[in-house]
This record gives structure tokens, C-alpha cells and sequence, in this order.
């Protein structure tokens, strides 16, 4: 009898945060796994490690999603290798603090390639097998922020999340009769290097304790909702709070409120 072919999962932005939490979480649940990031020795410290904690097969690809053709040269790698991907998980992302016209053009360019570009690249080229076996999943990291108005500072970022979420919506609504489920994943603040890039620690470490989540706990339940089917899942009780509260606010309420509270999480110069 033949025996059930490992389900893989390729995990991107894997080196950190809830990139590498995606990857012991799917490593301990007896997946292979693909890594991919840019910082190569991260990624094979984080390989060696569920390799030797749980028995798997790890493959590491070194990729800068900022490079449009990194996506095809990545699949392209894949299928040279023999590696099918059953779990696609677009978790590689950023912020660029400061108001827009701060950064150059190509910081916002490269932005919208790794938020945007890449991950409905990637989804696009992974599609093809997933429908034929009749099983695939994909989550999109995408964020609170995708729900509510666009900040002050940070100015794409709310915007690309948005993308996702409906990017989400529709791809997930295209391919229920194939056996593939499709999950935006919207975490509000999680324990991460994030704002250490960003250069928002200082601002955000103010926040109650409250707000915060656990990128462990965040993952679980985005493994947990992409196998039941939710196509958006928003992490947390008072995340899903925000989000019903700016919903039920006239626009320009809404706007004004985002305005006052954004200085204690955004970078605005």
C-alpha cells in the first residue's frame, strides 16, 4: 500500500517572528517545511533545529522578495527539487515609517513587492498544483490595519493589508470546489521584531499589555481557521472589538480618531 505523501509547507519571512512560530508550529505538527528569507543564517539555524527537534525535511531558499523575480526563481527552485507545496503561508512583510514623501520611491516600490506583488505571485504559481492534487491551503498575513482607516505615517501599509484581505476574499471564493482553502490572517499587535525595524519600539512598548498577542498564539489559531475555512480571521477579542467599532463609526469620526491615536504606534517622520 502506498503511503500518504508528507503535506509541505513553504513559509516566507520565516527568519523571525510569526515567520518562524509558522515554522515550529507546522515543523511539530509533522510537516516538511521550505523556509525562505533573506538572512540565510537565521534560516539555517531555524532548519537545523526542527530538523534535529522533529524528524522533518527542511529545505532553506536565501530570497529577497524585494526582487521581482525572486517568486518565479524560488518556484522555479521548487520544481526542480521535486518540492510540491501543499500550505502556502505569505507571511514576508514590513513597515516603512514616516510619512510618504520621506522615503524614496523605490523603498515604496519594494514595499509593494513583498506585501503585494510577491504573495499573489507566489499564490498564482502554487495554484496549479494544489487544484490538481484537490488539497491546498494558503494563508496571507495580512492585519488589523487592513480593516481600519489608513494612518498618518506608515502610509502603505494599511492599504497593502487591505489589498490581502480582499485578495483573500476572492481567491478563497474561487477555489472552494478545488479543495483549497484560503485564510486572511489579521493579527493586531504581536511580539515580534517588527517594530524593532520599523523603529517603533519606544511608541509601541507604551501600549497596555492588553493589546498585545503571542506570534505562538497568533499562529495556532490561523492554522486553526484556514482548516475550518475562514476566510478572514481577525486575532484576538479586542481586535475584533476595534474592528466592529470602526465599522459602526461615520468615516469622519473614524478619521479623526485614527488621527489622535496613531502617534502611539507610528513612526510619523
Amino acid at each position: 500500500m502506498d503511503t500518504p505523501r508528507t503535506r509541505r509547507a513553504l513559509v516566507t519571512g520565516a527568519s523571525s517572528g510569526i515567520g518562524a512560530a509558522f515554522a515550529r508550529a507546522l515543523a511539530q505538527r509533522g510537516h516538511a517545511l521550505v523556509l525562505t528569507a533573506r538572512r540565510r543564517e537565521r534560516l539555517d539555524a531555524l532548519a537545523a533545529e526542527l530538523r534535529a527537534a522533529h524528524r522533518i525535511e527542511v529545505a532553506v531558499y536565501a530570497e529577497d522578495l524585494a526582487d521581482p523575480a525572486a517568486p518565479q526563481r524560488l518556484v522555479a527552485a521548487l520544481e526542480r527539487d521535486g518540492l510540491a507545496v501543499d500550505l502556502l503561508v505569505n507571511n514576508a512583510g514590513y513597515g516603512v515609517p514616516g510619512t510618504f514623501d520621506a522615503s524614496p520611491w523605490q523603498r515604496h516600490a519594494d514595499f509593494i513587492q513583498v506585501l503585494i506583488t510577491a504573495p499573489a505571485e507566489l499564490a498564482h504559481r502554487l495554484l496549479p498544483g494544489m487544484q490538481a492534487r484537490g488539497h491546498g491551503r494558503i494563508i496571507n498575513v495580512a492585519s488589523l490595519a487592513g480593516h481600519l482607516p489608513g494612518t498618518p505615517g506608515h502610509t502603505l501599509y494599511a492599504a497593502a493589508k487591505a489589498c490581502l484581505i480582499r485578495f483573500s476574499q476572492s481567491l478563497a471564493l474561487e477555489n472552494r470546489r478545488h479543495g483549497v482553502h484560503v485564510t486572511a490572517l489579521c493579527p493586531g499587535f504581536t511580539y515580534s521584531e517588527f517594530h524593532d525595524v520599523t523603529g517603533a519600539r519606544a511608541l509601541v512598548s507604551k501600549m497596555p499589555a492588553r493589546m498585545w498577542m503571542h506570534a505562538d498564539t497568533v499562529v495556532a489559531q490561523g492554522l486553526a481557521a484556514v482548516e475550518r475555512g475562514d476566510i478572514v480571521y481577525i486575532n484576538g477579542r479586542l481586535n475584533r472589538a476595534i474592528k466592529t467599532l470602526f465599522k459602526l463609526l461615520p468615516d469622519r469620526a473614524a478619521l479623526a480618531l485614527i488621527a489622535r491615536r496613531s502617534r502611539r504606534f507610528r513612526v510619523l517622520e
